[in-house]
């Protein structure tokens, strides 16, 4: 069963992101590289799991991180759980392996006041560009949407006599997010200016660049991270942590875990409670102050 049925089987059955299928299709051809050249394998279809061990050696030996692993191997993983429903194999070379040791990423988000410093005191330029950069970032704070779901955002998508906004998610998993009052004024403030331009192509499209094309996903990431190198001394500035923020903030003000977890489009408790861990000094002044047992 050639790589290209199971990328079909991802896309076509599993509906998975453009970039899941291609991240998964490289993992495979380079395993099946590796044992081609090391191995003298022709199909990885007959290898057993001493080579792939062997690969987790090559890999590591040439200083890929474990979590790069351990996504490797977790395509190869799928690749097989694929052969095996379609009755390719008998039985699956990774089935006692265990991932390998990482050490957990800490995303740090960014702080209510400097969201505020953004959003508030932050001048944007008074033009189309400034006025889409700080919709972007508006959406991004105030939905939690991820980068590819902002990207692909349509005109249709927006129902103001609701104020609500419908947004494609993972797997084509359509939700519908609430509107803030302020992001609806910024919306209806950036249409106005989108009105304005001169030549549309994208027009289906709700964020465009200049020249009327469906913007994407490079110029968001250097929209967040220019202006919050203007407020912010951290590190890491991306579309991702201003979606950390929002799960942050929400649960820091006393959000239902479950409330959160379908405005972030999350299919499980599971992929939410990673972001609880920077809710802890929020619930530890809750607790410490309503706590009859706490003498201060």
């Amino acid at each position: 069963m050639s790589v290209q049925a199971f990328i079909s089987y991802l896309q076509l059955e599993k509906n998975y992101s453009k970039h899941t299928i291609q991240a998964y299709g490289m993992d495979i051809r380079e395993f099946s590289s590796f044992c081609a050249k090391h191995h003298d394998a022709v199909s990885i279809i007959d290898i057993g799991y001493p080579m792939v061990r062997n690969w987790i050696v090559h890999l590591s030996t040439n200083e890929v991180s474990n979590r790069t692993i351990n996504r490797k191997i977790s395509s190869l993983r799928a690749y097989y759980r694929f052969l095996l429903k379609v009755g390719e194999i008998s039985a699956s070379p990774l089935a006692k392996h265990k991932a390998l040791k990482t050490q957990k990423k800490v995303e740090v988000p960014f702080s209510e006041h400097e969201m505020e410093e953004i959003l508030g005191e932050i001048p944007f330029a008074d033009d189309f560009e400034g006025t889409r950069d700080k919709l972007i970032i508006e959406l991004l704070y105030a939905t939690g949407m991820r980068r590819a779901e902002l990207v692909n955002l349509k005109l249709a998508d927006i129902d103001f006599s609701t104020n609500t906004l419908k947004v494609l998610g993972k797997r084509n998993k359509e939700r519908i997010l609430p509107l803030l009052p302020s992001t609806t004024v910024h919306l209806k403030t950036y249409l106005e200016s989108r009105a304005k331009l001169e030549e549309v192509k994208d027009a289906a499209f709700l964020l465009l660049t200049n020249g009327g094309l469906k913007i994407y996903e490079t110029l968001v990431y250097r929209t967040i991270n220019k202006y919050f190198s203007l407020v912010s001394p951290k590190v890491k500035k991306s579309p991702h942590i201003l979606r950390h923020t929002f799960a942050t903030h929400l649960l820091n003000r006393g959000a239902d875990l479950n409330s959160v977890k379908e405005l972030l489009g999350h299919s499980s408790l599971a992929s939410t409670q990673v972001y609880t861990h920077n809710s802890i000094a929020e619930l530890k002044k809750v607790h410490q102050k309503a706590h009859p047992r706490n003498k201060e």
